[in-house]
């Protein structure tokens, strides 16, 4: 289909990455797919971004807009097509939850999450921060003002970069949906703050991470993106 679903625009995209077992994505992996590799592991990615001016079926609906996300996703591939499929999605309004969920039968949730960002002149920091469980989590990614762009073999580009999003409709068949961006520039990141209680969240085969380093840690400045309908995966 040529018209977008849902049109938006996607600011400062911090991804905290780490090599994970493949057992832990393999139940997530929908069929026709297999896990896309990076120095012969998979990864997942703690991804938090802004949505902001954002349009469904071309609405700009009152009150949704403009708000934060925090998801969890991992990478894989299909022939050429290279993509992500998603653990489980944060947003703040029961709505947008209700809705991702209703159309993509997308593992979106809602709860408090709220995010910041500040720009000096040589800094950006950008800081999430999710109430989940009656406890405080904090993402903070500080980085140098000075914006580059990653070459296709960089890390930077292996994890901001995918066109294609799988997942499963709910009797467990496939599907697949386009999502079109120009290529993401890059701040260096200088630090970094983890504050997060992975086990509460995305459940305690995930709580080991909190004692791992990330492989990568990026975040991007983001554009104007589109999401274009789902369709039932295709045959290669």
């Amino acid at each position: 289909m040529s018209f977008a679903f849902l049109a938006a625009q996607w600011a400062n995209l911090g991804l905290i990455s780490y090599a994970v077992p493949d057992q832990l994505l393999l139940p997530y992996l929908p069929n026709g797919l297999e896990l896309d590799r990076r120095d012969g592991s998979a990864f997942v990615s703690l991804v938090v971004f802004d949505f902001l001016q954002t349009k469904v079926l071309g609405v700009a609906w009152p009150g949704f807009r403009n708000f934060a996300e925090m998801n969890l996703r991992f990478y894989v591939r299909r022939g050429q097509q290279r993509g992500v499929v998603f653990i489980r999605e944060i947003v703040p309004q029961w709505l947008v939850a209700s809705l991702a969920n209703l159309l993509y039968n997308e593992p979106y949730v809602a709860a408090p999450l709220q995010s910041q960002t500040h720009h000096s002149a040589s800094q950006i920091t950008v800081e999430h921060t999710l109430y989940w469980q009656g406890q405080t989590n904090l993402v903070k990614l500080t980085a140098s003002n000075q914006l580059y762009h990653p070459d296709a073999a960089s890390t930077e580009h292996f994890f901001k970069e995918h066109e294609w999003g799988f997942g499963r409709r709910r009797n467990g068949k496939p599907i697949v949906y386009r999502v079109e961006h120009p290529e993401w520039d890059v701040y260096p990141v200088e630090r970094y703050q983890l504050h997060f209680d992975w086990g509460a969240i995305y459940g305690p085969q995930w709580a080991w991470l909190a004692n791992e380093r990330p492989y990568s840690v990026v975040l991007a400045k983001g554009s104007a993106v589109k999401v274009f309908p789902h369709q039932a995966l295709p045959k290669l």
